[in-house]
């Protein structure tokens, strides 16, 4: 395929795909031209943005940063895409990066918005490096602390990671819940302690949820001990969460507070910006080769019409488009 052409992935109406081809312009100065070699679907919102479940309401706010299209459709969204600079400055040529771009086989971009993976990092991990920003800020607003009892509720790959940098936190007594029997020998790949919502601990020090589900946030209010915060990860999109504010939530006092990666955690937003945010994740992605287990499907992204689909509709992990040139 020549250097200028470029096919993309594009929602033309909820549930339905298609790739389309376009002809870049002229390569603006300063910016650099990427060739895709791997992109990742996150399967929660990427599954609510395909299903065409993003509320009026929030739709700017749920833009994806180099989004073209508005939402329900036809929207070209994705945020998880690795490549290898073809053409721009001298210094960056044949540079393997990470950017907040859509599924496409080739785009333009200013250098600013492409982030250099660490050199011991494998491009094919990097996938998972939007995934580790959520975690980081998810831990930020969370604030775990040495020796407390936490639960992270959701084995999904944001609630996986969540927990796993939870657990590196000295002394903390960590349970990852999750109901799905097959998330178990995941957890034990990554040495974190796992059971089921039926024999999770009771009043632990604080919860995080991240299973998008009603009955995972009524589980979280259910174990937090008196004066917890439940750390709430899930988006929901346009599906109403009925929250049990009865029973013991007003008498244990609890708190119940949202974290988002849209906006960096406020105790770091004076010194952190998103750029430095996504250079600890990638780096943190290089330390850790084993979180490789989150990847658990890859498919060719001219399939990516079909793929979607089905991703949307699974209950599995992050799937990973490869591309060939």
């Amino acid at each position: 395929m020549s250097e200028s052409t470029s096919q993309a992935f594009w929602i033309t109406e909820p549930g339905h795909g298609a790739i389309q081809s376009s002809t870049l312009p002229a390569l603006p100065a300063g910016w650099v031209q990427v060739r895709t070699q791997f992109s990742g679907i996150s399967r929660g919102t990427e599954a609510l943005v395909w299903k065409g479940r993003v509320p009026a309401s929030q739709s700017k706010r749920m833009r994806a940063p180099r989004q073209v299209g508005e939402f329900p459709g036809p929207v070209k969204y994705g945020y998880s895409n690795v490549g290898v600079i073809e053409r721009g400055p001298e210094a960056w040529i044949g540079q393997a990066v990470f950017c907040l771009h859509p599924h496409e086989t080739r785009y333009q971009a200013s250098t600013d918005e492409v982030h250099p993976l660490p050199r011991e990092l494998d491009p094919a991990l990097a996938v998972l490096a939007a995934n580790v920003e959520t975690a980081i800020n998810g831990c930020w607003d969370a604030k775990p602390r040495i020796g407390e009892r936490i639960t992270v509720i959701g084995a999904g790959v944001v609630g996986t990671l969540t927990a796993a940098l939870c657990h590196a936190v000295p002394g903390v007594q960590l349970e990852l819940v999750d109901t799905n029997p097959e998330r178990e020998p995941l957890a034990q790949a990554l040495g974190l302690p796992w059971v089921t919502p039926e024999k999770a601990s009771a009043g632990v020090d604080q919860v995080i949820h991240a299973s998008g589900s009603e009955a995972g946030l009524d589980l979280a209010l259910r174990l937090g001990g008196d004066e917890a915060t439940i750390t709430e990860l899930s988006w929901y999109g346009d599906q109403p969460v009925s929250v049990p504010l009865g029973s013991d939530f007003h008498p244990r006092r609890l708190t119940l507070r949202s974290s988002q990666v849209g906006q960096i955690a406020p105790d770091m937003r004076p010194r952190w910006d998103t750029a430095r945010r996504l250079k600890l994740a990638l780096q943190l992605l290089a330390n850790h080769p084993e979180w490789a287990v989150l990847i658990d499907g890859e498919s060719t992204f001219e399939a990516l019409p079909r793929t979607m689909a089905a991703v949307a509709d699974g209950q599995g992990l992050c799937h990973r488009i490869r591309y060939e040139e």
